[in-house]
């Protein structure tokens, strides 16, 4: 059963200008696997961490370094939660999160849907 859905989308570049005015975002919103790829894949790793939050249907309880994107070996990306993010899906009866991430012409999207078994 389809517990939620989320979606987002990025402006690259305005995503960019804010990063160089404040680079401590890195360290707030990325984990440091995450911190060393090029922004295009940042920017699709904030969206998706953004369609999460929308998928869960609130951030209570949610930290955006315990949420990471990382890679099949096929290439498809996939969540890797930690903490209390961990414990915010378990609770919620969430047993599957899909997720497909793209950029390109300057943005960045992500969506997200949560499966398993509303509690």
């Amino acid at each position: 059963m389809i517990i939620g859905t989320g979606i987002d989308l990025v402006d690259i570049p305005r995503f960019e200008r804010t990063i160089e005015r404040t680079p401590r975002l890195l360290q707030r919103l990325f984990t440091p696997s995450e911190q060393t790829l090029r922004l295009p894949s940042l920017a699709a790793r904030y969206a998706a961490k953004e369609a999460l939050i929308k998928a869960l249907g609130g951030s209570d309880g949610v930290h955006w370094t315990e949420i990471e994107i990382a890679s099949e070996a096929s290439g498809r990306p996939r969540f890797v939660l930690s903490g209390t993010t961990a414990a915010v899906v378990d609770e919620r009866g969430i047993t599957t999160l899909h997720l497909t991430l793209t950029h390109d012409a300057g943005l960045a999207a992500a969506f997200v849907v949560a499966e398993g078994e509303p509690l």
